[in-house]
C-alpha cells in the first residue's frame, strides 16, 4: 500500500480508477459466459442544468487516451486478488484482465458540439465487460469538462468577442487533475488564456496572470508606498496588469496617473462596486486595460455590462470550475443485438444504439431528431462520428483552436431564446418512435 501522500494518478493507473461494481459485474459476466458479447452503452443527460439551454460536449480526447492505454498490470491483478473480494471467482475473470486491451468502437460528437437532453454525447460498443468497466472514468471526464466548456461558452457569449477572458480556477478546482482539465476545456470553449502554468505549457499556450495583494502589501511595507511596489514589479515584468484595490483603488489610480514615467497598460479590480469604480478608473487611466475578478460568472458580467461598467477583461475562477454540475449518465442500450431500456419512474431510457440528426432553418438550429443508428431520416446532419474502430484511432484528434471555432459556430447557430442565461428554451428534440422504451 502506498503512503497517503502519494495518492496521485498516472496512465498506468487507469484500469483501477473505477468503481468496484464495474469489476464485480465484469467478473459475474465472465462466470456467466457473456463477458465477450457485444454491448452498446451511451452517455447522455436526462435534463439540462437549471438555466442552461444547451451543453457543449467536451472531454472526448481524454476518453480516447484512456481507452487506448487501458490495461491491467500483474501487480494490479495481484492487488485485486489480495482483497479477497473475488475469492469465489474463477480464473476466467483474471484471464480477461491479464489480456485486456480495448477492442471496441467509440462513437462521439466532435468536441465543442452543442447537445441537448436525451442526446448521446458518445457511444461505446465493445465486449460487455469492457464497455461496462470504462463507465466511471468516461463519466468523470465528460461530465466535468462538459460543465467547464458550457460555462466558458456562456461566458464568451455574454461578454462578447472583444472581451478578454482569463481562467483563474486552479485553486478552486476539485483537484490538481481537475485544474488541468478545466484549463483545457475553458481554452477550447472561449477563454483566452489560463493562469495554470502546467496546463498552459502542456497545451502549447502562454500562461497569463497579474499579481496578488500579498506582493503589494509586502513591497509597500518594505519600500514605503504602493507606487514603489508597482515600480519594482514593472521593472521585471513590464506591461503587466497592476492590482490596484489592495487599499483604495481610486487613490491608487490617481497616483498612477500622476506618475507618467510608469507605463501602466492594465489594472485589475477585485472588490467593491466594480461598475462605478471601473468608470472612475477609466477617466483617470484612459489607455489602461481594466480587468475585473472576484466571483465572476455570466450573470455578473451581464449585470456589469448593463450597469455601464468600463471593463475590458475578466478573471474567472470559482464559479467556472465549481459551477452547475452536468449529471451525465452511462446506460446500456443494446446487448448482442437486443435493445434494452430502463423503465424506472423518472429515469426511463431508450433502447438501441442511436444517432442524432440536426436540421437548420435560416442558419439556426431548428430541430434535433434522435433515431436508431441504422436509420436515416428524411433530413438533418448526423452528429455522432466513429472515432475508434476495433480499438484503433481512425484520425488525429482536433486541436484546441479547431474545437474553439466549433464551439463559437455551434453557439451562434442557436436561437437567441436558447442562449438566454436566465430562462432559456432549447430547440425541440424529437425521439424517434421506433426506439425501444
Amino acid at each position: 500500500m502506498l503512503p497517503c501522500h502519494q495518492l496521485n494518478i498516472g496512465v498506468e493507473d487507469y484500469a483501477l480508477l473505477t468503481d468496484l461494481y464495474q469489476l464485480t459485474m465484469g467478473a459475474c459476466y465472465a462466470e456467466e459466459g457473456i463477458a465477450e458479447l457485444p454491448a452498446s452503452f451511451e452517455l447522455f443527460v436526462r435534463r439540462l442544468p437549471p438555466h442552461f439551454g444547451y451543453l457543449v460536449a467536451m472531454g472526448i480526447a481524454q476518453v480516447v487516451d484512456y481507452l487506448q492505454n487501458l490495461h491491467f498490470s500483474p501487480k494490479q491483478i495481484k492487488a485485486l486478488q489480495e482483497t479477497r473480494i473475488f475469492a469465489h471467482v474463477s480464473d476466467r475473470f483474471w484471464r480477461l484482465l491479464k489480456e485486456a486491451r480495448f477492442v471496441g468502437d467509440l462513437w462521439a460528437v466532435p468536441e465543442g458540439t452543442v447537445v441537448f437532453a436525451h442526446e448521446p454525447i458518445l457511444r461505446i460498443t465493445a465486449p460487455l465487460w469492457q464497455a461496462q468497466l470504462v463507465e466511471t472514468y468516461v463519466l468523470n471526464t465528460i461530465n466535468y469538462q462538459t460543465m467547464i466548456a458550457t460555462k466558458s461558452a456562456r461566458l464568451r457569449d455574454v461578454a462578447g468577442d472583444q472581451a478578454i477572458l482569463l481562467e483563474f480556477g486552479t485553486r478552486r478546482a476539485f483537484s490538481p487533475q481537475a485544474s488541468l482539465w478545466s484549463a483545457r476545456a475553458s481554452l477550447a470553449s472561449g477563454m483566452d488564456a489560463t493562469s495554470n502554468v502546467l496546463a498552459a505549457l502542456q497545451l502549447g499556450r502562454t500562461p497569463r496572470g497579474t499579481m496578488a495583494h500579498s506582493l503589494v502589501m509586502a513591497l509597500t511595507a518594505l519600500e514605503g508606498s504602493e507606487i514603489e511596489a508597482f515600480k519594482a514589479f514593472l521593472h521585471y515584468f513590464p506591461n503587466s496588469p497592476l492590482l490596484i484595490d489592495t487599499y483604495d483603488p481610486l487613490q491608487c489610480a490617481q497616483q498612477l496617473a500622476q506618475h507618467r514615467e510608469l507605463e501602466v497598460t492594465g489594472v485589475r479590480l477585485d472588490s467593491g462596486d466594480m461598475a462605478e469604480t471601473s468608470q472612475q478608473v477609466r477617466s483617470l487611466l484612459p489607455h489602461a486595460t481594466i480587468y475585473a475578478s472576484g466571483d465572476m460568472d455570466e450573470w455578473e458580467i451581464q449585470r456589469l455590462q448593463q450597469a455601464g461598467a468600463c471593463i475590458d477583461g475578466y478573471g474567472i475562477g470559482t464559479k467556472l470550475v465549481t459551477g452547475q454540475p452536468v449529471n451525465g449518465v452511462y446506460k446500456l442500450v443494446e446487448i448482442n443485438g437486443i435493445p434494452v431500456s430502463k423503465k424506472s419512474a423518472g429515469k426511463q431510457t431508450y433502447g438501441y444504439a442511436k444517432q442524432i440528426w440536426r436540421s437548420y432553418q435560416d442558419g439556426l438550429v431548428k430541430e434535433d431528431v434522435v433515431t436508431r443508428a441504422d436509420r436515416t431520416p428524411n433530413s438533418g446532419q448526423p452528429l455522432l462520428e466513429l472515432v475508434i474502430k476495433a480499438g484503433a484511432l481512425l484520425k488525429p484528434l482536433d486541436d484546441l483552436e479547431t474545437i474553439a471555432l466549433r464551439v463559437r459556430e455551434n453557439v451562434r447557430s442557436l436561437p437567441q431564446s436558447c442562449r438566454d442565461i436566465s430562462q432559456p428554451t432549447p430547440p425541440p428534440v424529437t425521439i424517434d418512435l421506433q426506439l425501444e422504451l
